[in-house]
C-alpha cells in the first residue's frame, strides 16, 4: 500500500500532461485516519466519473457495537452515515474546476427507504466503515489539472471523512440519532415479528402521514389527514422503544378497500405497498409495516410471459394455446395479470396487494348478466374474484383489494374498510348485508394444482454469455445485452440502484446458474445465499463496481427474470 504522500507526488508529476496519464493514480492509499482507494479512472474528463473509496477502521471509527451487531441495525446505520456523508459532499461538488465531469463529487442519493447499498457498509464484525462513489478528475480541455484533485482528495474528502466516520467526534446531539436511528431499526424489526404473531398481514399505526407531497416527491403531504385506526380494527403493538402503539392491524384473509373517489384508497393501498420496506423518522410512514413478501399486482398488456402455468384462471382458448405452460410476447391484460399471480405465488409471496384501477376488468369479475349472455362454457377466464377465496383457505395468501365500482368481492371478503375523507372505517357487516339481498354471490372454486417447475435454459447472446452488457433506464426499464428489460410495472421497486443490482444478479445467473437443470426458484435461491454470503458487491466480478447497487427483494428478483424477454426456457 502506497501512502498519501505518494498519491500527491504522482498527482504533481503528471500535472498538465494527456488524461491518460491519470490512469497512474489507481491504487490504494494510506492517509492518516482513512485509506483512500482510487478503483477506476476514467478515460476522458467528459467519460463516466472515476470511481472511488474510502475506509475508516473499526477502532477508528468507534461506533457502538449494539449499532451494527444485528443486520437490521447496520442497514440504518449505513443509511444514516451515507446520508450525512452525502450532504457534506453536496458542499464541494464541483467546487474544483475544469472541463467535463471535473470536480464531480457524488455518492448514491437515499430516498424514504432505508435500503441496504454497496454505496455504504459498515463491517458487522469490527464495525469498520466503507463508502464508494464518484469523482471527476480535474481537467483543463483533455489536459490533466491535478492541484485541483489534489484539492479534492486531500481537503474536500477528508473534511466529509472526519464529519462523518468518526463516532467519538460527533456532539452529543449526533451521538443521541445514531441512538434513535438504532431504536426505530430495532422497534420496526420487532413491528415485522408481530406482524405474524398477532395473525396480521399489515399495520398502519394511528398518526401515520400517508400521502405524499407530489407525483414527483415521496415526502409527506403537509397538512394531510393523520391515520386513524376503525375502533373495531384497533390493535396495539408493544414496541422495545416506542412503547405501545395502536394503529389499524389488517388481518390475513382476504380485505376490500372501498370509498367514493379520492377518499383514499389507493393512498392506502400505496403505503401498504412501500410498507415492506422500512422508512426514515419523519417520513409518516415509520410504523406502516406490511408482510415482507407482499406483492402489488395488475394487468401488463404487451409483457412477455414464458412457460407460465394460467390454467388456474384461462382455460380452453379458442386458438387451443397450452395455458399450462403459456408462452406470449404480446400478453394481454387478463393473460398478463394471470401470470403475475402465478409468478407471485413461485416467488414466496403471502400477500397480493390490487388496485382494481389498474386490473384487467374481465380477470377480476363477470357478473350475474354478462353470464346469463355468455355462459361459462364460452368463457375461458376463471374471474380472480372465483379464486381469491381459496388462495387464502387453500395456500394461505391474504389479498388486500381496493374496489371502487363492483360489489361483487362484498360476498368473499372477510372485511370490508371503507375510506372516507382519508378517514377509514370498517363497514363489514353492512356490506355483507347489502351483498346477502343480492343472491348467493359468487362461486368460489377450489385451487388446482400449479407447476412451478419452470427451468430456465440460456439466454439469446449468440454465444456470448460471458459479456452481458447492461445499462439503467430511468426507473422503467434496464437494458441488458440486447434486450429491454421493462420494470415499470413492478412497482414496489423503490430506487434505480435496485433496478442496477437486478441487472448484476441477472447476469451472475446467467454466467453461473443458469444451466438448463436448475428451475427459477433454485436459481433465485442461490442468488439471494451468493449476495447474503458475500454482499451485493461480490456480483462484480470485474474488479470493481461500476455503479453503485441496493439490494431488492426476492420478489423483484423473480419479476426481473420473467421480463426478461431473452431468456429462454
Amino acid at each position: 500500500m502506497k501512502s498519501a504522500e505518494d498519491l500527491r507526488q504522482f498527482l504533481r508529476s503528471v500535472d498538465r500532461k494527456g488524461y491518460p496519464a491519470y490512469k497512474g493514480a489507481k491504487g490504494v492509499y494510506q492517509f492518516p485516519d482513512f485509506t483512500l482507494s482510487i478503483d477506476h479512472v476514467q478515460g476522458d474528463p467528459f467519460a463516466s466519473p472515476s470511481r472511488v473509496s474510502i475506509r475508516v477502521e473499526g477502532k477508528k471509527a468507534c461506533f457502538p457495537a449494539e449499532s451494527y451487531h444485528l443486520s437490521h441495525k447496520r442497514v440504518a446505520l449505513q443509511d444514516l452515515l451515507l446520508r450525512k456523508f452525502a450532504a457534506r459532499v453536496e458542499r464541494y461538488n464541483f467546487k474544483a474546476r475544469g472541463s467535463g465531469k471535473s470536480g464531480l463529487i457524488a455518492v448514491s442519493r437515499c430516498g424514504q427507504e432505508i435500503l441496504e447499498r454497496t454505496a455504504c457498509v459498515a463491517d458487522p464484525e469490527d464495525g469498520g466503515i466503507l463508502i464508494r462513489m464518484e469523482v471527476g478528475f480535474p481537467a483543463n480541455g483533455r489536459t490533466i489539472n491535478s492541484g485541483e484533485l489534489i484539492k479534492i482528495l486531500f481537503e474536500f474528502l477528508p473534511e466529509c471523512v472526519a464529519g462523518t466516520c468518526f463516532y467519538k467526534t460527533y456532539p452529543a446531539a449526533e451521538k443521541e440519532k445514531v441512538k434513535k436511528v438504532s431504536e426505530l431499526a430495532e422497534d420496526q424489526e420487532e413491528a415485522r415479528r408481530l406482524l405474524s404473531a398477532m395473525g396480521l398481514v399489515a399495520f398502519v399505526a394511528n398518526g401515520s402521514i400517508l400521502p405524499r407531497e407530489s407525483g414527483v416527491s415521496d415526502r409527506p403531504m403537509a397538512k394531510a389527514v393523520p391515520f386513524t385506526s376503525p375502533s373495531s380494527m384497533e390493535v396495539v403493538m408493544k414496541l422495545p422503544h416506542a412503547g405501545a402503539i395502536k394503529g389499524m392491524g389488517i388481518p390475513r384473509g382476504v380485505t376490500l378497500i372501498v370509498g367514493g373517489g379520492y377518499h383514499g384508497k389507493s393512498t392506502l393501498l400505496s403505503a401498504l405497498e412501500s410498507g415492506v420496506y422500512n422508512h426514515i423518522a419523519g417520513d409518516g410512514r415509520e410504523y406502516v409495516v406490511t408482510e415482507a413478501s407482499a406483492v402489488k399486482l395488475r394487468a401488463e398488456d404487451g409483457r412477455s410471459v414464458k412457460n407460465v402455468d394460467i390454467s388456474l384462471f384461462i382455460k380452453n382458448l379458442p386458438d387451443r394455446r397450452d395455458t399450462k405452460r403459456f408462452c406470449t410476447e404480446d400478453a394481454s391484460g387478463s393473460t398478463s395479470q394471470a401470470a403475475g399471480v402465478v409468478e407471485a405465488m413461485e416467488s414466496g409471496a403471502k400477500a397480493f396487494l390490487v388496485d382494481e384501477d389498474t386490473s384487467a376488468t374481465n380477470f377480476m369479475i363477470r357478473d350475474e348478466l354478462m353470464q346469463m349472455v355468455v355462459h361459462r362454457d364460452q368463457e375461458p377466464i376463471t374471474p380472480f374474484v372465483e379464486r381469491v377465496r381459496a388462495l387464502y383457505d387453500e395456500q394461505g395468501i391474504s389479498t388486500i383489494l381496493v374496489a371502487g365500482s363492483s360489489g361483487a368481492y362484498f360476498h368473499v371478503a372477510d372485511r370490508v374498510i371503507q375510506m372516507d375523507c382519508y378517514v377509514p372505517k370498517e363497514v363489514t357487516k353492512e356490506a355483507k348485508e347489502a351483498a346477502a339481498g343480492f343472491g348467493e354471490g359468487v362461486q368460489s372454486l377450489k385451487l388446482t394444482p400449479v407447476s412451478f417447475e419452470r427451468v430456465p435454459k440460456k439466454f439469446k447472446t449468440g454465444g456470448r454469455d460471458e459479456r452481458f452488457k447492461m445499462k439503467v433506464l430511468g426507473r422503467d426499464s434496464l437494458q441488458f445485452d440486447r434486450d429491454v428489460v421493462e420494470l415499470r410495472f413492478v412497482e414496489q421497486i423503490a430506487d434505480t440502484e435496485q433496478i442496477a443490482a437486478l441487472g448484476y444478479l441477472l447476469k451472475y445467473a446467467g454466467t453461473h446458474f443458469i444451466d438448463g437443470r436448475r428451475n427459477l426458484i433454485q436459481i433465485v435461491d442461490l442468488l439471494e445465499k451468493k449476495v447474503a454470503a458475500e454482499g451485493l458487491a461480490a456480483l462484480a466480478e470485474d474488479g470493481y463496481l461500476p455503479v453503485n447497487l441496493c439490494m431488492p427483494r426476492r420478489q423483484e428478483i423473480f419479476a426481473c427474470i420473467n421480463r426478461c424477454r431473452s431468456l429462454m426456457f
